[in-house]
């Protein structure tokens, strides 16, 4: 044996400050944690070593074991002359068990190298990670625009069983434009939902979400828009398109239209006028009393509905109530299929009304707009914002005629739902912009469905308010 190994043995083997140790000892415990699907396959390995050496003893009709094993015996039966059984056997002892934890080590690291060069953590704790996230929560989210994106950006931390399905109804932006060139189905939405599920550190999404500036015929369009529009041109169909997206940008869970259908909305206001189209809708400044959309009846993506059928928890919102919510609800299944669901369900209100679209209107009102779009109790319970936003806020957002969601607790008590309040706001200061904090609005979330999973399993129908 080299010196160098001696010294690297030693150092090795030599006493360590305690909370190095404790760390060590804590990084090598979890290896043992079940579910990892690690040490069933070295174990594995172990046996097909052992298997391969006894079937090449078997071969040559175990000559060279025989003398093996008589060269180790006369070894062993010197070295026990000469160092105490009791010294020679926990030092060779230590020596094994040290060379076994060196070469796993580097065996570990080697691989983490390749597989996650540059990177701090450790694979352990990736695989502890993904073994956490493969085992959360089957969450089916309903919605549309940048208030699903930011939901789907907090959940994902806790869950890779997301369904994120998404309206198709969008007529306006980027997404209009190619939907009336390209006869495609609006891919805006869903781009933003397969970027909110993906690895924010991965270069592809910023690409996938990067808006070009300039360029004939280029400009506003986001290079993830194009992207989808050709992929369904090659496929075939939206559906395809996003399967192909979600595994190049490596998406926890999945993103699915609500329909495959050209769906097309219109609203009847107030005043009598019958306005088209989904972006024409806010557009017309008036009170919205009946939503619907053409074909009146389209069909459902049959993965959605069979999401929705193996959901743990299902969510609605947030986002814009007509434009981005309700057109989902709009294909009956959908919306049949989330009312006959005995699991935690709730609404999440917008922090503040929308002009155009939810003008005057309180938490109340929000739900009769759901219950009324489709006929049916979808949700036993509404999260809504505690915390009123600043001053300046508030100043802000009453140039735009916009205002907090008033949360008129008695009427909602008497539509059958309760009333979740937590602060979940994020508020811009330089520009008095409020808007969901991902991460705050995923953590009130789960630990409401954990509050209501562990009553319902306990047998208790309430849900407190």
């Amino acid at each position: 044996m080299s010196i160098g190994l001696l010294k690297q043995a030693f150092h090795a083997l030599k006493p360590e400050p305690l909370f190095r140790r404790g760390m060590r000892f804590n990084h090598w415990f979890k290896w043992l944690a079940p579910g990892l699907f690690v040490k069933r396959w070295l174990l594995l390995s172990a046996v097909g070593v052992l298997l391969t050496l006894l079937g090449l003893a078997i071969w040559v009709k175990l000559t060279p074991i025989f003398f093996a094993i008589q060269l180790i015996e006369k070894t062993l039966t010197q070295l026990a002359t000469v160092i105490p059984s009791y010294i020679s056997g926990p030092f060779v002892l230590l020596f094994g068990i040290f060379f076994i934890l060196w070469g796993q080590t580097r065996t570990v690291g080697s691989i983490t190298e390749v597989l996650r060069p540059g990177a701090e953590d450790e694979l352990i704790d990736v695989l502890l990670h993904h073994r956490k996230l493969n085992r959360g929560a089957k969450i089916v989210v309903v919605g549309g625009g940048t208030g699903l994106s930011t939901l789907l950006r907090g959940l994902k931390t806790y869950s890779a069983n997301i369904t994120a399905i998404v309206t198709v109804a969008d007529d306006g932006g980027s997404s209009g434009r190619l939907r009336r060139e390209n006869g495609v189905l609006p891919p805006g939405d869903i781009r933003n939902c397969l970027a909110a599920l993906a690895d924010e550190e991965k270069l592809l999404t910023e690409l996938f979400q990067y808006r070009f500036k300039a360029g004939n015929g280029l400009t506003g369009h986001s290079f993830g828009n194009l992207f989808l529009t050709a992929m369904s041109d090659i496929s075939g169909d939206l559906e395809r398109a996003i399967a192909t997206s979600s595994k190049v940008l490596a998406v926890r869970g999945q993103v699915l239209p609500s329909t495959l259908c050209d769906v097309n909305l219109w609203a009847e206001l107030a005043d009598g006028r019958r306005i088209e189209g989904e972006s024409s809708i806010t557009e017309a400044n008036g009170k919205i009393v009946k939503i619907g959309c053409t074909p009146s009846n389209p069909p459902p993506l049959p993965k959605a509905i069979q999401a929705i059928r193996e959901a743990d928890f299902i969510i609605l919102g947030p986002g814009s109530l007509y434009t981005s919510v309700i057109p989902n609800l709009l294909v009956p299944e959908i919306a049949e299929e989330i009312a006959k669901r005995n699991v935690p369900k709730i609404y999440v209100c917008n922090i503040m009304t929308q002009p155009g679209e939810t003008d005057g209107y309180t938490v109340a009102d929000h739900i009769k707009a759901i219950d009324r779009a489709c006929g049916l109790k979808l949700f036993s319970s509404v999260l809504v914002q505690q915390q009123m936003p600043s001053a300046q806020s508030l100043i802000r957002y009453s140039q735009d005629n916009s205002y907090p969601v008033y949360v008129d607790r008695p009427t909602i008590t008497e539509l059958g739902r309760s009333v979740v309040f937590a602060n979940v706001m994020q508020e811009d200061r330089e520009t008095g912009y409020v808007r969901h904090d991902h991460q705050l609005l995923a953590q009130v979330l789960l630990r409401w469905y954990a509050h209501v999973h562990i009553k319902s399993s306990a047998g208790i129908l309430s849900v407190a308010r």
